[in-house]
């Protein structure tokens, strides 16, 4: 072997013990924190685990999953809703939780009181203390339902009583036992009578109602908290309610406080909506979809 082909295996191996050098030190500093979100897969992925898992990523958090049912469904239209069995639930949950440290969950579409009462069961079986949001998802924003119609007592019985958060959307909170809400006033009181009756921390989000901004109200020990933003306007899309819920997931895995959590989090949704994607339709005007590509934007 002459001198250059020597010194070329020479600079090659040298930059391959470089490079297995990098990546073991990356690997152990890796101290990323993990989120588990247990919802329904959108083939849209404008919401659902997709939006979870963008969001989670955006915000600096490795997201796992749990899948509970799968929806062909674009922006405004839900074509086919097909739920997961619940031992397929239950063990996507378990073999998770029994190998990661999982610093914080949600929930999102869980279709059915089988699995709404499957995935309480199962986080009271693990014995688990990790922040739980659960986003009560019963219609899609199009309006097309995604509950049974006969579940919604079982979110209240099984899966409430071990929610750190509870994110109920103005449809929603009546479809919960709210009355019509229309203003602040009636918010205000929704708010502070779900608080009094499901005993943890509510957030009442506010953007259907008319006005300039978008206003969600956080009902925590007795205080109220206002988040506002102004409100983005023609802009069709979904996966806002899921990618809110994320955020607020992400910022409690990363160990922030509740309120600090929601107000980051009411950032990322706004500047995901104002920095909307959009495409033209072959059957439509147009397809919107949130951009969950403003993490590094987000001020801490």
């Amino acid at each position: 072997m002459n001198g250059s082909a020597t010194g070329a295996v020479a600079l090659q191996n040298k930059q391959h013990t470089l490079i297995s050098h990098q990546i073991k030190h990356r690997t152990s500093s890796t101290n990323i924190p993990i989120a588990l979100t247990i919802a329904g897969s959108d083939s849209s992925a404008g919401a659902g685990i997709q939006a979870d898992l963008k969001t989670f990523s955006a915000l600096g958090v490795y997201g796992l999953t749990a899948v509970t049912g799968v929806v062909a469904e674009i922006p405004a239209k839900v074509s086919r809703l097909e739920p997961v069995s619940v031992e397929m639930v239950r063990a996507q949950i378990e073999v998770l939780a029994k190998n990661f440290p999982i610093a914080a969950m949600k929930t999102g579409l869980l279709c059915s009181r089988a699995i709404i009462s499957t995935v309480a069961q199962t986080i009271l079986d693990l014995r688990s203390k990790t922040p739980l949001v659960v986003d009560p998802v019963i219609t899609a924003t199009g309006g097309d339902p995604l509950l049974e119609s006969d579940a919604v007592d079982t979110y209240t019985t099984e899966l409430f009583p071990l929610a750190t958060l509870i994110t109920p959307n103005l449809d929603e909170a009546v479809q919960l036992g709210a009355d019509k809400i229309r203003d602040r006033k009636s918010m205000e009181h929704a708010g502070k009578e779900f608080e009094r009756k499901f005993k943890t921390a509510i957030l009442l989000k506010g953007g259907h109602l008319a006005g300039n901004d978008a206003v969600d109200l956080l009902f925590v020990n007795g205080k109220v908290v206002e988040f506002a933003a102004p409100f983005v306007r023609d802009v069709a899309t979904h996966g806002t309610g899921c990618t809110y819920s994320a955020a607020i997931t992400a910022g409690l895995a990363a160990g922030r406080s509740l309120e600090d959590s929601i107000a980051r989090a009411k950032k990322f949704v706004t500047a995901c909506i104002a920095n909307h994607l959009r495409w033209k339709s072959n059957v439509r005007k147009n397809i919107d979809a949130l951009n969950h590509s403003f993490g590094d934007a987000i001020a801490d």
